[in-house]
């Protein structure tokens, strides 16, 4: 009732089925039995999902549901900070408070919940950055994008066990760290377009064997594919348009048998075998506006000599020809003789 009386809004009329003793019955509030003690009864989970509620504030009110295990808030109008009194829900399991007005620095707290799972503050207005801690949480959902971090991409970043990792929308910055080769267990989409990310790509993004989604989109990305990417045998959507990436694409990544969709516009390659032609004339494969001769809704030649009149390179280039895994027979012939050349040119 306390934070009944914080409502400023309620256009659908959810607070009015807010009456009587029997917490149970309030239209977004579920009751069960708590862990330590199947006698009693407790409210155990909140979804306010699409409630349109305002509030200034949820201070006061999650944090003192002792036996709360779930709480979604997505697409409300709930204001101010996190409060870390949230640290002590031991049961929390699901915090979603997604699509609201929250502001402040990351929700600190959360990195003492050994409970939590499933944590989504995207669509807020976060500020600050994300303390590298978080990517060594349980967590199996992250999802922190649309908000206003401003950092470099924790080194640490592959030490992550999240099945999904969105950190799109936001202003973080480097290079895409190597130790993401090391979330190969568990990561499965991965989402880091729009932001400053720079930077070659590296040759340890080809562990993720088991990633059916990787968007690294509209960032400032340099450099040519590695062939380690020619592994993500379970891949079905891969995206690196508008970036600044160059070369010729590597074949072993366009005999991937799961793709669906790989973009690669708004960049600079300047080459195109056959595999990968295979993909453009069936749709799968988006080259517009890159530096290929004789293929259609390319960049002018002023723009691509512009661009290759600032020489760039990567470290260790002698990795983007290496693959950590087997490929069909029909790959393997031309693998080290297209990226030798290419190497031998840019050398």
């Amino acid at each position: 009732m306390s934070f009944r009386n914080t409502i400023i809004s309620d256009p659908l009329g959810i607070t009015n089925t807010w009456v009587g003793s029997d917490i149970c019955n309030y239209k977004g509030f579920y009751c069960d039995n708590p862990p330590d003690n199947i006698s009693a009864t407790t409210l155990a989970s909140i979804d306010f999902n699409g409630f349109q509620l305002s509030a200034p504030t949820l201070d006061g009110f999650i944090d003192q549901l002792p036996d709360l295990a779930l709480f979604h808030a997505n697409s409300n109008n709930f204001s101010g900070i996190v409060s870390p009194k949230i640290a002590n829900l031991q049961y929390l399991y699901e915090l979603d408070i997604s699509n609201n007005n929250f502001s402040g620095p990351f929700p600190t707290a959360v990195l003492t919940m050994n409970s939590l799972l499933f944590l989504d503050i995207r669509y807020n207005s976060f500020t600050g950055s994300v303390p590298p801690q978080i990517f060594e949480q349980t967590l199996e959902v992250l999802f922190i994008n649309n908000n206003n971090f401003i950092q470099k991409l924790p080194d640490n970043l592959g030490a992550t066990r999240a099945l999904y990792l969105t950190l799109a929308n936001n202003r973080f910055t480097g290079p895409i760290p190597k130790s993401i080769g090391s979330a190969s267990s568990s990561l499965k989409e991965v989402l880091l377009l729009n932001n400053l990310i720079t930077g070659c790509i590296p040759y340890e993004l080809g562990f993720l064997r088991d990633a059916t989604l990787f968007d690294a989109g509209n960032n400032l990305l340099t450099g040519p594919l590695p062939c380690s990417l020619g592994c993500l045998d379970k891949m079905e959507v891969l995206n690196f348009a508008g970036n600044l990436l160059y070369g010729k694409l590597p074949e072993v990544l366009c005999e991937l048998g799961n793709l669906v969709n790989l973009s690669l516009s708004n960049n600079y390659f300047t080459s195109v075998g056959p595999m990968c032609r295979k993909l453009i004339e069936n749709g799968v494969l988006d080259l517009r506006k890159n530096c290929i001769q004789h293929l259609a809704d390319q960049r002018t030649a002023e723009e691509c000599a512009l661009f290759f009149g600032n020489p760039r390179s990567c470290p260790h280039p002698a990795t983007f020809s290496l693959l950590p895994c087997k490929v069909p027979p029909k790959s393997k012939g031309h693998l080290v003789s297209d990226n030798a050349a290419f190497l031998k040119h840019r050398l």
